[in-house]
């Protein structure tokens, strides 16, 4: 089997693998909370159908399962890391309008080590070569990146304040019409301003301006009560993508792109060491007692 192919298999066998790790998790929680897992995959596959007919800026490989020009997976995808980012935001102690600027951030730290690597295995193809703006990625992807994962938890924290039936049942699947509605508006905004200084400067104002708002609010984290899958679906991703990289070589095309994704992934355990501190300590001490008694 060629590399490339293998390399799309594996991605798909990951994150079936974290979406589980998220599902078992949020069914604990409550059925509800299973259904919010469940839309934020069903708003993945309609917000990438959506801008793909929106700005045909992009098209995919070819995945194992496909909805039409998207693959599954990166429905999947996007349901997993929208949920494990809203579960960590949920346990700090940001106001909860500040949360889903956090959720965008935490977003982007895995895009910014995956999508420059994932053009580069074939996964999915911005049509300008590899010297475009980032290493052959758009500006306005991060943008977007940052817009969906709001869009979806913003709207998410604010229909579930409905009460009774309407918050846990009808909140979903009102966020998977006004996520996108937001997606497809940002959308919209970014690629109607034609002067080049003026459209930089709203992606670097609004991303730069959520960072500082994020650092000037300090949160903290409750580290007890975070479970395992919040930290292995950053991590998880960040590692599939430097391992793969470092497999085919596209990391090093340039090997600036190592660095970066060296960074971020240091990030991702910087944001999470707690946490995995927390966890491993506990387990590790359990596994010990048990051994012992």
């Amino acid at each position: 089997m060629p590399l490339l192919n293998l390399c799309f298999l594996a991605f798909e066998i990951l994150v079936l693998v974290l979406f589980l790790a998220c599902l078992q998790n949020a069914w604990q929680r409550g059925s509800w909370v299973a259904w919010q897992l469940l839309a934020g995959v069903l708003f993945g596959l309609l917000l990438e159908w959506a801008t793909i007919q929106q700005l045909n800026a992009y098209e995919y490989g070819c995945f194992l399962v496909m909805l039409g020009p998207v693959p599954v997976v990166i429905g999947v995808a996007w349901g997993t890391i929208i949920y494990s980012v809203r579960s960590f935001s949920d346990k700090t102690n940001l106001p909860e309008w500040a949360r889903p600027v956090l959720d965008g951030l935490m977003a982007l730290n895995i895009d910014l080590s995956m999508d420059a690597i994932a053009i580069r295995l074939g996964m999915w193809d911005w049509g300008n070569g590899f010297d475009y703006q980032y290493f052959g990625v758009p500006y306005n992807n991060f943008w977007a990146w940052f817009w969906v994962v709001f869009s979806f938890s913003a709207s998410l924290r604010l229909l579930s304040k409905l009460p009774g039936f309407w918050g846990r049942w009808f909140s979903p699947a009102g966020v998977i019409i006004c996520g996108t509605a937001g997606v497809l508006i940002t959308n919209e905004l970014i690629t109607n301003i034609s002067n080049d200084l003026i459209h930089y400067a709203t992606i670097i104002t609004v991303l730069g301006g959520a960072l500082l708002l994020i650092l000037a609010l300090r949160p903290e984290v409750s580290i007890q009560s975070q479970a395992a899958f919040v930290f292995l679906v950053p991590l998880g991703f960040h590692a599939y993508f430097l391992i793969a990289g470092l497999v085919s070589s596209a990391i090093l095309d340039p090997p600036f792109l190592l660095v970066v994704s060296m960074v971020m992934s240091i990030i991702a355990l910087w944001l999470h060491r707690d946490a995995l501190n927390y966890w491993y300590r506990s387990k590790y001490v359990t596994y010990i007692l048990n051994k012992i008694f």
